[in-house]
Formats: C-alpha cells, sequence, structure tokens
C-alpha cells in the first residue's frame, strides 16, 4: 500500500502505525515530490491504523507550526478511529503558557489523538441516479438526527441514523410530500468546539469538520464500526434513489475543525499550516478569520484546491451523492483580497467530469471584506437567496417591503441572476433554513430567545422580520391561531410557487417549533428533535397539494426569464394585474410606487402551456379584484384551504386577507 501526504514547508514526515494494542511504530518517508511525502509499507491492507508525525520548523511568527511529538489525522481518511476528547495534549502550544500560542508544548498525544483506518473500496454504483433538472426539484432541508430522532414509526435502534432516514416510514413523508431531494446539514466527520465541550453543549449542526472524507459516526446506527458507517450512509443513499429522491450534502470548506491560531493541532496545521490556512498579512501568527469560526482554510492554494476537489469526488463516486451546497462558499473564491468568480477552484468544480452531474448551491456570504456575493457566482451555480428570504417576510410580516420588491422576488430575482448563462432556477428560494427562525416561529416570536445556548442571547439573527400576531410565543387564542396559520400558508406558498427553485426546512410543514431559539446549533435535544406526535397532518397535506401544483402546472416552473414585453408570437409572458373592482388593469408605474398597497394579481402565460393567474394579499382585509377575460377555475385558495378546485367562470374574484389564490384559465388550457 501507498501512503502520501502533503507537506509543503515540512523536513521530514513519519508514518506512525499502531497495532491492536496501541503499539506505535514509525516510518520515516524517504521521498518528496512537490511536496507531496510518499512512500510504500508491504504488506499493508484494510484495517491498517495509521497517523503521521511532522518535523519542521516551529516558527509562529513565519505561519509554521510543525511539532512532531503531536499525532496528525490524515485529512484524506475514510475511516476514523478513536473517541475524541478535549485535553491540553491536544496543542501544539503550552495551554496557559505566557507566550501563548507562540510557545511549543512536547508532550506527546498518540495515546488521544483520533486515528485513521485503511478502508477497502466501496463496491461500484449500479443503481440509476435520480438526475432531476433543477427547474423541477423542490428541496427539503433536514438534519439527519433530528429528522428521525422522534419518528414512532422507525425503531428505536435507528432513529436519529443514517440508517432511520432510509426507513420507509422516513421516505414515506418525502414521497407525501412530494420532494425531489434532501439537502443533508453536514454529515462529515466533526467535532465539538472546546467552549462547547466545557458547557456541556454540542456542535449538532455538524459545521465544524476534521475529516472530508469520512461520514460522521455520531449519525450512525453502528458509532463503533467505520466499516458499517460507511455502508450504512452509502445504503441510505441507495435507498432514497430508488424512490427517485436526490441526496444533497452541506459541505464545510471554508474553515476546519482546528480553529484559530490558539486552537488544537490535529491535522492541517500540523502538516503545513502556512499551505493550508489563509494568514493574517500583518501577522503571519496569526489566522484570518472570515468565517466566525477562528480559521480560513486557504482555496486559493493548488493542495487546498486538489483537497476539496478529491473530497467531492470521494462523495460523489463513491456514495453516489447528488450535488453540494457550499457553506460561506465566498471563501472558496477569494484570492490574496477579493472574491473572483473565475478563481481556480471554482472552474474547476465546473470542469471536472466527475461533478458534472452534481448540482452546485453556493451560499454566497462569508463575514470577510466584500463577502455578499448574492448572483455573482459562476452559471453552473445555484444560490441561496436571502433576498427573497428577507423580503417574503418583510411583505407578509411586516408589509414592509414593497409590491416591486416582492414581484422581482417571485420571479427569480432577476435583479441578481438574469445576466451571462445563469437561469431562474440559480435562485435557491426559502423563507426559513437551519440557521434561523422555523416558519411556526417566523409567525409567533417577535424576539428570539437563544438563552439555552449560553450566550445570554446575544447570539442568532437579530433581524428576523418576524411577527408573534399579538400573543409572544404559545396561544390558544383562536384569532391569533388562525391569523398565524393564513400566514404560514401565504409564506409556504410563496416560496413553492415563486419562479426559482424552492427549499422548505423540514418540519415547517407539520409546524415544528425550536420555541423562539434561532440559532439552536448546539441543541442536541427535542428543541431541534422534530415531534412527529405534534404534527399538523392538515399542513402536510396543504404543503403537498402546493407541491403538486407546481409539479402539475408548467408555468410555475419556467426556466427562462419571464419578461412583461411582448414575444415574437405577439403574446406576454407575464402581465401584473392592479386589484381593482370595477375593471381588470395592468398594473402602472403609478401603482408600484404606492406603498399604501400590497395586493396585486401575476398572470403568467407560458408558450404552448396553460395560463396561471396568482393573486396575492397581504393586507388585513380582503379585495374584489376583476378578472381578465377567460374561463377561470379556482385551484388554491390559501386562506381556505378546504375549498376544492372549481369553475369561477367570468366576473371578479373575491380575495382574502393575507392570501394567495391560484387560478387557470380553462379556455387556454
Amino acid at each position: 500500500m501507498n501512503f502520501a501526504v502533503y507537506a509543503g514547508h515540512a523536513d521530514a514526515v513519519e508514518l506512525c502505525l499502531f497495532d491492536a494494542l496501541g503499539h506505535e511504530s514509525r516510518h520515516r518517508f524517504g521521498r518528496r515530490d512537490d511536496g507531496v511525502w510518499h512512500g510504500f509499507v508491504p504488506g499493508a491492507a484494510a484495517g491498517l491504523v495509521y497517523g503521521f508525525r511532522v518535523h519542521g520548523r516551529y516558527a509562529p511568527e513565519a505561519g509554521h507550526r510543525h511539532n512532531p511529538h503531536k499525532l496528525l489525522l490524515d485529512p484524506y481518511a475514510r475511516e476514523i478511529v478513536g473517541r475524541f476528547a478535549w485535553c491540553d495534549e491536544l496543542y501544539g502550544h503550552q495551554r496557559g503558557h505566557p507566550d501563548g500560542h507562540r510557545s511549543f508544548d512536547m508532550r506527546d498525544d498518540a495515546a488521544v489523538m483520533l486515528k485513521a483506518r485503511v478502508a477497502a473500496p466501496l463496491r461500484p454504483i449500479s443503481e440509476p441516479l435520480p438526475h432531476t433538472p433543477l427547474a423541477d426539484s423542490v428541496i427539503y432541508e433536514m438534519h439527519v438526527k433530528g429528522f428521525t430522532r422522534l419518528h414512532p414509526e422507525v425503531p428505536p435502534a435507528l432513529r436519529g441514523t443514517y440508517a432511520g432516514l432510509a426507513h420507509p416510514a422516513a421516505i414515506k413523508h418525502l414521497k407525501r410530500l412530494g420532494v425531489t431531494a434532501v439537502s443533508l446539514l453536514p454529515v462529515h466527520y466533526a467535532i465539538d468546539e472546546a467552549r462547547l465541550a466545557k458547557l456541556g453543549l454540542v456542535n449538532y449542526w455538524g459545521y465544524n469538520t476534521l475529516g472530508f472524507f469520512a461520514p460522521d459516526r455520531r449519525l450512525s446506527a453502528t458509532p463503533d464500526d467505520p466499516t458499517a458507517t460507511r455502508h450504512e450512509f452509502r445504503a441510505m443513499v441507495h435507498a432514497l434513489h430508488a424512490h427517485g429522491i436526490e441526496v444533497l450534502l452541506d459541505v464545510v470548506y471554508n474553515h476546519s475543525a482546528e480553529s484559530g491560531e490558539d486552537g488544537p493541532t490535529l491535522s492541517l496545521r500540523g502538516l503545513d499550516h502556512a499551505a493550508y490556512y489563509r494568514l493574517a498579512g500583518d501577522d503571519r501568527s496569526r489566522c484570518e478569520n472570515l468565517t466566525g469560526c477562528g480559521n480560513t482554510l486557504n482555496a486559493a492554494h493548488p493542495r487546498v484546491t486538489q483537497l476539496v476537489l478529491d473530497s467531492l469526488r470521494c462523495w460523489a463516486g463513491e456514495y453516489g451523492v447528488d450535488g453540494f451546497r457550499f457553506d460561506l462558499a465566498p471563501v472558496l473564491g477569494r484570492g490574496a483580497q477579493n472574491f473572483d468568480s473565475g478563481a481556480a477552484l471554482l472552474t474547476a468544480l465546473a470542469q471536472d467530469p466527475t461533478l458534472a452531474r452534481c448540482k452546485l448551491i453556493a451560499e454566497p456570504w462569508d463575514i470577510g471584506p466584500n463577502g455578499y456575493q448574492l448572483g455573482r457566482f459562476p452559471g453552473r451555480f445555484a444560490e441561496w437567496n436571502d433576498r427573497f428570504r428577507d423580503t417574503a417576510r418583510q411583505f407578509w410580516n411586516l408589509r414592509t417591503a414593497s409590491r416591486g420588491e416582492f414581484a422581482r422576488r417571485l420571479l427569480a430575482s432577476n435583479d441578481f441572476f438574469h445576466h451571462g448563462t445563469r437561469r431562474p432556477s440559480a435562485s435557491v428560494n426559502f423563507v426559513s433554513a437551519h440557521d434561523g427562525f422555523t416558519l411556526r416561529d417566523l409567525v409567533s416570536h417577535a424576539h428570539k430567545r437563544n438563552e439555552a445556548n449560553g450566550e445570554s442571547n446575544r447570539d442568532g439573527h437579530h433581524a428576523n422580520f418576524s411577527i408573534n400576531c399579538g400573543v409572544e410565543g404559545p396561544s390558544r387564542d383562536a384569532q391569533v391561531l388562525a391569523q398565524r396559520a393564513r400566514l404560514v400558508r401565504a409564506l409556504l406558498t410563496t416560496t413553492l410557487l415563486a419562479q426559482g427553485t424552492p427549499m422548505l426546512l423540514a418540519g415547517d410543514e407539520l409546524g415544528h417549533t425550536q420555541r423562539g431559539n434561532n440559532n439552536a446549533y448546539c441543541q442536541d435535544n427535542d428543541l431541534n428533535w422534530i415531534d412527529w406526535t405534534q404534527a399538523d397532518d392538515t399542513l402536510i397535506d396543504f404543503t403537498a397539494r402546493v407541491i403538486a401544483l407546481r409539479r402539475q402546472w408548467p408555468a410555475l416552473r419556467q426556466d427562462h426569464w419571464l419578461s412583461d414585453g411582448a414575444r415574437t408570437d405577439g403574446a406576454r409572458d407575464a402581465r401584473w394585474l392592479a386589484p381593482q373592482r370595477d375593471a381588470w388593469r395592468e398594473m402602472t408605474v403609478t401603482d408600484w410606487h404606492d406603498p399604501s398597497c400590497h395586493a396585486f394579481g401575476l398572470w403568467l402565460a407560458p408558450p404552448g402551456a396553460a395560463s396561471v393567474l396568482m393573486w396575492v394579499n397581504a393586507q388585513d382585509a380582503p379585495l374584489r379584484c376583476a378578472l381578465p377575460p377567460g374561463r377561470w377555475r379556482l385551484l388554491l385558495d390559501t386562506a381556505r384551504p378546504a375549498l376544492p378546485p372549481r369553475a369561477l367562470g367570468r366576473g371578479t374574484l373575491e380575495l382574502p386577507a393575507q392570501a394567495i389564490v391560484v387560478l387557470t384559465d380553462e379556455a387556454a388550457s
């Protein structure tokens, strides 16, 4: 077996092998090519446990932190063995020393450090892959554990695991909704930050990656067996694929679990700190922190680019994963300073043949200079659209967003995405995600309640554009509950029927609450776990109905840019209608600039398909709206969801308060 590892500034690298009793034998690599140290071990096979020790300069002021007393985890490890627990031996410097992170620690940590284990190759993928076009996709963001941890129909031993998500009871719910893809919060091998461990909390979301090639064993039904964990993850992907459901992974290549310059030496830091991390220009002993997590991976370095690409190929090629959502994605395109959409890593992602079939979704912001890059990623990328999120919340909850702003979001935010080769599906539309209020909390809490996180409620977003409908938190008031239900249905429908790619947060369709916590990253408990015994079946059915509506009517999921100007055939893609009682008419410039009104109609008439008319009313009072000529049929009324589809004929429409009504013209069908 050949071993290889990049350590470009090292003087020597040792391969450390461990037997069943933990005894260590060291073998110094004799060759280095372009910074890669490598060597052949005769007779080695799957199951071999190993790590690395790296000799070289320990000069923090120059960015070098080599320390051969620290065993290092192979960043390419497919299997990771051992149990991680924080202790001072894991640090390359002496904690508490007057020189801080510039000091040097000589204690050996092999007895307590995680180790890599050589993994046998997985069998080639044989099942057909769903290959759902992005324009036809409905994404469902979920946490593997939280989705099934309390599911009564999933066997207790499988709850909260990859196998639990693969269970027929879990898949039944996904099929009932009609979603086409699950987007899993991070499943790469992660550890809890030292600060959280000290507070008795955990990094539940998993945004603290240590192993970029290994599934996290905490989400496995067999957590003590890394080999079984790999097969369990692969079986989960296979089971979802068998039902036409794609698997997308939330991946974290912007920082690592080694934290800032005062963090531990576990892997990349000891291999080549100066290459793997972005260092401060004025003091190379400090890490540049563009992530809020202490360190930032240096994606501009060729070996970091290679690490990211190799990791993605592993998950796509070995596990069959269908796509990726990149956390704090501008980091991946940063050069010396600013974001560059033509950066090497982003270009390579678009060209890689193994990744050609994969969906690529960017979270288009980080906390560095010019970190907000919505709409600026290359053509193959879709992007989380926070402008859609904020505008939808402001329009429905607070009525502080104008009709014009809301209209742009309904047409896939053409002000951000209509350029180059980008399509409407590049806009991933959502009103709630793991980071922030759940949909139920968005209409039940005017203020966040994050005291359980141990930061005195200082953490989490402050601008939530939420509303409590008159009562903060739980309520038994019938009027309060009715208003909350109307807003929830309106927000769900906005997300699912806008042009672009819709994304739902798991649990929103059944009324899940985090009791006002809008940053529940460290809560591995019933605050995050979906309580299926309290599921709102009526809301589930409503959500499934709206998803089916999107699937049935092509006008609601067009992947070309719509215009209110005439097409070559004389028809028009979209018309904006004023909410007028006497006679129908189109919106005027004066209408668009009227801040007192938050209602309008959107008439979609795609070539060769049935037209759809969507009326929107965010106001507190109902309206009577004149309909254009045609034989109109009601498809959906979010204020009265029990109404069945029915013919309306000609004339006017009663548009309820805080509602969306969807019609189709039977004459044009």
